[in-house]
């Protein structure tokens, strides 16, 4: 640790923002590996990204409400919180825009004030900062609690998505194309939140090799709960074969043979099997930089670049690649993506460390 930061969690929201380049920038790419990409029928690499950023910010979340209860008293407190969650969504709104366009006033006239509301916030909107901060809403009541409220209210948040999904949701999220879950996302982007939350818990102890024992068991645990969600689809589309293929699906990161339902792992649906699995696998993947950098003291300068400044960079990745891409038809060979991905890469890590050199960090 160094001072009021914990370095280990600045090295994975480094690496975090790293993967979200990577992924945000190849996905329109025909010759990238399949795993760089979305689906939404199964759990690629770029399906761990998100999560990741949900788990960070439950990590902070429950750091700073902590220390602000501790200075200023839980009124204070939870009041710059929710100031901060509403303006993490107001700038959302800003960076994505609202679904609609119009070419006519007397098109937007005829919608009126009531289609408006009905039609200008399925998709567009609720993409990752909208999210973040719808979520840290919902958690918020929970978030300073202690371990065991916290995690049943990652059961019961999971389980209300997953009866809503049964009975209207999952259906009308494919009708609408949502985007990351949709409105009701929240619900289950709630759980790597706070999972993010148990983690800064065990490693604020003060011990040193016990945290990472915790991240490691719980990490194996959720992930295995996940995939086992996830094998409930075996169970509603069996195959003719029997004996175990009755019971389990492909693993995470391989292509589904089976039709896809409210139990396969989608980011686009928010999916219980998805989340559950993914907060595990962000247990993990944070074990191995609690591991590098708190255990061994070892820190990657281009992580820290990446992960002290995560609003600037994704707001700028996204100008960025407006400005390279009309240079990189999806057609492109690989040599020339990688080229294209390089130029792309260099000037965000050329801004960040720009900004980091001047004390410039975008905070709300």
């Amino acid at each position: 640790m160094a001072g009021a930061r914990i370095d280990s969690m600045d090295q994975f929201r480094g690496y975090t923002m790293a993967g979200m380049f990577l992924v945000n920038f190849a996905g329109a790419f025909a010759v990238v590996h399949p795993l760089l990409k979305h689906h939404n029928t199964y759990h690629s690499y770029a399906d761990t990204i998100m999560p990741h950023f949900f788990f960070a910010v439950g990590f902070a979340l429950r750091l700073t409400l902590l220390r602000n209860i501790a200075n200023s008293g839980p009124g204070a407190a939870y009041r710059k919180a929710v100031v901060r969650c509403l303006m993490l969504i107001l700038v959302g709104f800003i960076v994505y825009h609202l679904d609609g366009r119009f070419r006519t006033f007397q098109e937007l006239a005829a919608l009126g004030w009531g289609g408006f509301f009905q039609t200008a916030f399925w998709r567009t909107p609720f993409q990752a900062l909208v999210h973040i901060g719808v979520t840290s809403l919902w958690v918020l009541p929970v978030i300073a609690r202690p371990a065991r409220t916290r995690l049943a209210f990652m059961i019961v948040s999971g389980g209300l998505h997953l009866g809503l999904s049964y009975a209207f949701w999952y259906q009308l999220l494919h009708e609408k194309r949502v985007i990351d879950g949709g409105p009701l996302g929240f619900l289950t982007w709630a759980i790597p939140t706070l999972a993010g939350s148990l983690a800064y818990d065990w490693v604020s102890e003060g011990e040193r090799r016990e945290p990472l024992r915790k991240l490691i068991r719980w990490g194996l645990a959720l992930s295995l709960a996940g995939y086992a969600l996830s094998c409930l689809n075996a169970v509603f589309n069996p195959v003719q074969p029997g004996g175990l293929a009755n019971w389990l699906v492909e693993p995470p990161f391989w292509a589904p043979s089976r039709p896809v339902d409210l139990w396969t792992m989608s980011q686009q649906a928010g999916a219980n099997s998805y989340l559950w699995f993914s907060a595990g696998f962000s247990f993990l993947v944070y074990a191995l930089f609690v591991w590098w950098t708190d255990l061994r003291g070892r820190q990657a300068p281009l992580f820290r670049v990446f992960g002290l400044n995560p609003l600037a960079g994704y707001v700028l990745h996204g100008l960025i690649a407006e400005a390279v891409t009309p240079f990189a038809p999806s057609d492109s060979p690989l040599l020339w993506f990688a080229f294209v991905f390089a130029v792309y890469f260099g000037i965000l890590w050329l801004l960040l460390w720009g900004m980091d050199r001047q004390r410039i960090y975008i905070r709300l």
